[in-house]
């Protein structure tokens, strides 16, 4: 459960929020001499100031397959190449834009949620099989799976507290 909440986390990351981000870039994967890469093992990412990333490829023949996999992917930004570095303006936010934005980030919560309900059925079916071969007693079984609900409720909370502070980033101008 506490995976499914890092990953909750880092999805939530790659959420812009009118501020350069390098975790913005986290789920690009640039064609590499015909093999899926991420963009941060092929390129230094940095912010220079609060609006502007700047990726700066380790090969300099690789600039237009990462400029390439910039615009095909749906972060919404246009790269600016120079021929060693690609420059990416984030723009400010609009309030349609970020009513979108926290539209996506109410999905990524829903998968952590889900995520979390699903290792609960497993905890819940593997203590159920426990009853059922006679190893733990009918009692012992229903608390454990009482503790199992008090975690998931711990978690979902979790969650729910994350979404409502990434909201309130989003939406912040």
């Amino acid at each position: 459960m506490g995976k499914a909440i890092e990953s909750t986390r880092r999805a939530f990351n790659t959420i812009r929020t009118g501020r350069a981000n390098a975790s913005l870039l986290d789920r690009i994967s640039v064609d590499y001499y015909g093999s899926p890469t991420p963009l941060k093992n092929l390129a230094n990412i940095s912010t220079p100031d609060s609006t502007t990333l700047m990726i700066q490829p380790f090969d300099p023949s690789s600039v237009a397959a990462i400029e390439k996999a910039i615009t095909l992917s749906d972060v919404g930004l246009v790269p600016n190449n120079d021929g060693s570095l690609i420059r990416l303006n984030v723009p400010a936010l609009t309030s349609e834009r970020r009513k979108d934005f926290t539209k996506i980030a109410a999905k990524y919560a829903e998968e952590g949620r889900v995520s979390i309900r699903n290792i609960r059925r497993d905890g819940i079916d593997f203590f159920r099989k426990q009853e059922k071969s006679g190893d733990i007693s009918e009692d012992e079984s229903r608390d454990f799976q009482n503790e199992i609900q008090q975690l998931t409720d711990k978690y979902t909370a979790q969650i729910d507290q994350l979404l409502a502070a990434k909201e309130k980033d989003i939406m912040t101008v």
